[in-house]
């Protein structure tokens, strides 16, 4: 196994309204944690604007040897930020609007035959956020159902409205539910591909990713955690059918951390996502590895990613197995496993032990991306074998 040197790692993260700085710090508290675990110094440059999109250098030295990567940041803060706007009112509109989008288009059923743990996911914001504005009903109705008059809903209904802005709504941010909200807003308006800021981030993203390919590097890898394995997906795929020999002559590792193309793959409205599935899948130049993992219940575990977007007779993608508990240690597991989001972003967090599995390790370490991913204990390997 030949050691890499220059590694180009294109890295499209899920839905948070992070900017590329706030991602690079994160990246950078997650080498500091998990560099020493495995024995590899990662040193973390600064953002650089200089180009689009924002950059970073990482320099990893291990046992004399330096393995150099420089890691764009396509970050979509700018569409997150919008998704997360307005009034609890706007939002509630929007969020339920984007279910009944999701249920009309046959996306909750997909999900509940490819992934019933993400149609849970689905419903969970959703049924909190009824359950909370039916208790408030209840609540400025309670004078009138024990007979008394109607004038009490003078005082009884901004009462209500009081417990549900200055209790509920708080309450739900501690269980992300206008943030959930937002993000299948997103999702749907991914799936329809009609939203104008939208394409245009594709087209200056697909722009960048042709200019970042031209360089000269051993390896080249496209990272990709939860949402934003769709937005990788639009942005190759739309390279690939801009130029289908855009990738020629190169090797491109495509790694899904938890990804969920599936949701809005799963839409009747996605026919150019699931064509770039199909495109990616086809590609000779891509070698395409889902990281997924059983206590993330934000991910289509041991899903058929490439067969449920309609491509029965494409290559798969390989599948990764990974144990959240092992990266970490019992204690600190602990704290995190009962928040869903939490355990969701470890994929691409600092490790406290040696497992299977490491983001920082994985794109600032001189193995070979695919070969790290593959290379965990004898369990994972098995599971690694099988074919989405």
């Amino acid at each position: 196994m030949k050691p890499v040197r220059r590694r180009l790692v294109l890295h499209f993260p899920g839905f948070e309204a992070l900017d590329a700085e706030a991602h690079r710090r994160r990246y950078e508290r997650s080498a500091r944690q998990s560099g020493p675990v495995y024995g590899l110094d990662i040193e973390v440059g600064a953002l650089r604007t200089d180009g689009a999109p924002p950059f970073f250098d990482v320099v990893g030295r291990s046992d004399g040897a330096q393995t150099e990567s420089r890691i764009l940041v396509f970050a979509y803060d700018d569409l997150i930020t919008r998704a997360l706007r307005g009034s609890t009112l706007s939002r509630l509109l929007r969020g339920y609007g984007s279910a009944i989008g999701v249920v009309a288009e046959g996306g909750l059923g997909g999900y509940i035959r490819h992934g019933w743990r993400f149609a849970l996911f689905f419903a969970y914001p959703f049924l909190l956020a009824t359950l909370a504005i039916l208790l408030c009903l209840a609540l400025a109705a309670l004078p009138m159902a024990l007979g008394g008059s109607p004038w009490h809903g003078l005082w009884s209904a901004p009462l209500a409205a009081a417990v549900f802005q200055g209790i509920l709504v708080p309450v739900s941010r501690r269980y992300h539910i206008l943030h959930l909200f937002a993000d299948w807003e997103l999702a749907v308006a991914i799936a329809r591909g009609r939203d104008p800021a939208l394409v245009a981030w594709q087209a200056a993203a697909r722009d960048a990713l042709r200019r970042a390919l031209a360089g000269d590097h051993d390896e080249i890898v496209v990272t990709s955690h939860s949402m934003g394995s769709s937005m990788a997906v639009l942005v190759l795929g739309g390279l690939l059918e801009a130029d289908p020999a855009a990738l020629a002559g190169r090797r491109v590792t495509f790694l899904t951390l938890g990804g969920a193309v599936l949701q809005s793959a799963l839409l009747r409205s996605a026919h150019r996502l699931r064509g770039h599935v199909g495109r990616l899948a086809e590609a000779r130049e891509v070698d395409w590895i889902e990281i997924q993992c059983l206590t993330d219940a934000v991910n289509f575990y041991r899903s058929r990613v490439v067969a449920a977007a309609g491509h029965r007779t494409s290559p798969a993608a390989r599948i990764v197995l990974i144990r959240m508990k092992r990266m970490l240690t019992p204690e600190h597991y602990r704290r995190i496993r009962r928040d869903a989001l939490r355990v969701h972003r470890q994929y691409v967090l600092g490790s406290d032990r040696r497992s299977s599995f490491d983001f920082s390790v994985l794109t600032a370490g001189p193995t070979p991306a695919s070969d790290f991913v593959l290379q965990g204990d004898e369990n994972d390997a098995a599971a690694a074998s099988a074919g989405i």
